[in-house]
């Protein structure tokens, strides 16, 4: 990692964080600021609310700060993001989530102090455009939908930079035999088990899941089926589940913190998910070496090389994806194969470390001059 002097102290840091809960943003920074050198930057964040995240933060040694803020940030914020700023001799601010990229914004203007939006979905919204053309803010995006529809927008390539979201595949492993989350839910152990990891919001289609696990459960009576994650479906899927006469079979196992154990407890990841960036859900899966059978929305096609570390279908296509699990259940070689392959492709694209060496670089050229050319700006 190229990081610019500040003389003989780190980089002081301000990471301002749009909301609380605990999703892709919020692990995205979680893992980079647990990763970015310590002699390199000091980090202060700025959070709307006290959460898991905030806690994990100064754990790992964040100096961390609550002010709620809305898309329209109001003068509390506004006056403590400046008194920061001052206070902690701030270099550079980095933002996520449209809300925070406006509060970012603001402050930039205010302080003279560079700022950077990272854009995890898979599309600019009018927000952090509307930031970026008033501010001059620079903006990171995560997904090459993203990087495109940002420059077709009139996003200048010399304040735009693709690098996309990685994951530790020394985290992120194949594991032969594990059998946690059998036993934290009363399945026989080595049930074959297929799994949906994320919010229980309607975005991610976990009703879909449901759906299309009653199907797959009429071919292949041994399969069980697990939705990891928590959210606002939670009821209603739980009805779902019971109206199918499905309890014992299709499972709720919440929030897990331990996800290397539960990706390795399964034999498939599926995703039906309406819309995605570049979900690490699916980039976990894969590096620990399992096939994915997913919908072909957003960024997931720059992740997932059809018919060779996972299956696609279009959004709405039950029938195909349920098609897809059973035959990838049904030929043991063949799904070991596409795990492998999985693996192979997410630790040569998609390694965390380079994520973060990358945004390390990109975060201290901010500080005097701008992108540098060693960079690679704009490139796609």
């Amino acid at each position: 990692m190229k990081i610019i002097s500040t003389g003989d102290r780190p980089i002081n840091l301000l990471q301002i964080l749009g909301a609380a809960i605990v999703g892709g943003m919020e692990t995205y920074v979680l893992r980079l600021l647990q990763r970015l050198p310590r002699d390199s930057f000091r980090v202060t964040c700025l959070c709307v609310a006290e959460s898991d995240i905030t806690k994990s933060l100064r754990e790992i040694g964040c100096s961390v700060h609550i002010t709620p803020f809305a898309d329209d940030p109001d003068w509390q914020s506004i006056q403590l993001g400046v008194s920061l700023i001052r206070a902690e001799s701030i270099d550079v601010i980095h933002a996520h989530l449209p809300n925070a990229h406006s509060l970012a914004g603001i402050l930039s203007k205010l302080t003279d102090t560079p700022a950077l939006a990272t854009i995890h979905g898979r599309y600019l919204s009018i927000r952090d455009l509307e930031v970026h053309k008033i501010a001059q803010t620079h903006i990171s995006v995560v997904a090459k939908t993203a990087y495109f529809h940002a420059l077709s927008l009139g996003v200048p390539a010399s304040k735009l930079r693709f690098i996309p979201n990685g994951v530790d595949t020394r985290v992120f492993h194949p594991t032969a035999g594990a059998i946690y989350l059998h036993s934290i839910l009363n399945i026989p152990p080595h049930t074959p088990l297929i799994g949906f990891i994320g919010r229980l919001s309607p975005e991610k289609g976990p009703d879909v899941f449901v759906h299309i696990a009653s199907m797959v459960h009429k071919q292949l009576k041994n399969c069980h089926f697990v939705l990891v994650g928590e959210g606002s479906m939670r009821t209603k899927l739980a009805e779902d589940i019971s109206n199918l006469g499905l309890t014992g079979v299709i499972h709720m196992a919440g929030i897990q913190s331990d996800m290397p154990k539960v990706y390795a407890s399964l034999d498939v990841v599926v995703s039906t998910s309406y819309s995605e960036a570049m979900p690490l859900a699916l980039m976990e899966a894969m590096a620990s070496g399992l096939a994915v059978v997913s919908t072909n929305v957003g960024g997931i096609v720059d992740i997932v090389e059809a018919g060779r570390t996972g299956l696609l279908n279009k959004v709405g296509d039950s029938e195909g994806m349920a098609a897809n699990i059973v035959a990838l259940m049904s030929d043991t070689s063949a799904r070991a194969e596409m795990g492998k392959a999985a693996r192979k492709r997410v630790k040569e694209k998609f390694e965390l470390s380079q994520s973060v060496n990358q945004t390390g670089e990109l975060l201290s050229s901010l500080i005097r001059t701008g992108y540098h050319s060693e960079l690679n700006v704009g490139q796609a």
